[in-house]
């Protein structure tokens, strides 16, 4: 027994190329003219909203933002995979996610606006905020997971973070609970290479993050995160594993962060512009858009109507957001705990009163 040698390996998978190239066979489920059409849209809508967000962080309507430049594919295959009973523990990168599990463009925008209200979903309540400590969401999820497990239902819980996140023990105490409970959880790893200012080099020396499944028990599989249909395929069979009762998938998604780390950040500090250039010419845009030429007989004109639509949608959130009022000074109070303390009650009687004083509402 002990001499016996312990092998292990991580599987990779990817379609396209950089040039948007097949490079195997796309299983004819994925390559559905509505399933890539929904996915490009949204991946386009994504960059859209960011690029407005970072315009309104910029002129003073909005606060800190983290962009999602180069990583929509990710979010897009997470979003269009899940099945709407499922439960999204997200991180702060998961817009395009969110938004098509329901989230709408006014509600994220005030969120990041510091509006509450912005994580009270209308349409998807059983979703968790998003969580900006690093790898807390792990646990949340992981707890989620195992309601599900004890209930015996066929849903599962998709948790999000970046590649930084996996130092944390937050994250490793979950993934050893999933192996050892057998947890209907899928995590999906955002690697987008830095960790802040921290290059994933320095960050771990493990060759990938997809292995860490290994030590937890659990599958592990990377993937290109600039291809659409590798992250959608990859996430779509961790969730039928779930489902089946097949316990818990980790799933690298390898991609890099083009923008900031968030608008309080200046990456040109620490990396280079070759490095970045190189990137540039991988995203996922543009190789969605190269695949779409093609294979679908895109072209600009479609291409060019389909902004314009996209780009009415952002205007229309934006000015929902702008026109929606403040909340009044007590509503600090009523989010923090289901039942208010004490202490806080006799505080925030005081901020009204003094609100009041003020001819406030």
């Amino acid at each position: 027994m002990y001499n016996t040698t312990h092998e292990f390996s991580v599987s990779s998978l990817r379609y396209l190329d950089e040039n948007g190239v097949a490079v195997k066979s796309i299983p004819q489920e994925l390559n559905q003219s509505e399933l890539v059409m929904k996915a490009y849209e949204a991946m386009q809508l994504g960059r859209l909203v960011d690029k407005k967000a970072i315009a309104l962080q910029r002129t003073g309507k909005m606060g800190t933002y983290p962009s999602i430049l180069g990583q929509e594919a990710i979010g897009a295959a997470i979003g269009l995979a899940m099945h709407q009973e499922d439960v999204l523990a997200p991180y702060y990168r998961d817009m395009i996610a969110q938004y098509l599990r329901g989230v709408t463009l006014a509600e994220i925008l005030l969120y990041w606006g510091g509006d509450e209200r912005g994580s009270a979903y209308q349409r998807c309540k059983k979703d968790f905020p998003n969580c900006v400590p690093i790898a807390t969401q792990l646990c949340h999820a992981a707890g989620a997971a195992v309601q599900m497990k004890v209930q015996g239902v066929h849903r599962a819980t998709v948790a999000t973070c970046g590649e930084g996140a996996t130092s944390k023990g937050d994250f490793l105490e979950s993934l050893n609970l999933a192996g050892a409970w057998q947890l209907p959880l899928v995590v999906v790893v955002n690697n987008n290479q830095w960790a802040i200012s921290t290059p994933r080099s320095v960050q771990t020396s493990a060759e990938t993050i997809a292995q860490k499944a290994i030590g937890a028990g659990i599958r592990g599989i990377q993937v290109d995160g600039n291809d659409f249909f590798a992250v959608y395929d990859a996430v779509r069979t961790a969730l039928k594993r779930a489902y089946d009762g097949k316990g818990a998938t980790l799933i690298e998604a390898v991609t890099y962060r083009l923008g900031d780390h968030t608008t309080a950040d200046d990456a040109t500090r620490y990396r280079k512009s070759e490095e970045l250039q190189q990137a540039w010419d991988a995203e996922p845009l543009k190789r969605m858009r190269a695949f779409m030429d093609a294979q679908y007989d895109w072209d600009d004109d479609k291409e060019q109507a389909m902004l314009e639509a996209l780009a009415a949608k952002v205007d229309a959130a934006t000015q929902e957001y702008l026109e929606t009022p403040p909340e009044p000074p007590t509503a600090m109070f009523d989010y923090l705990f289901e039942e208010m303390p004490t202490g806080l009650q006799q505080q925030r009687a005081e901020v009204a009163i003094r609100q009041l004083a003020k001819g406030g509402v």
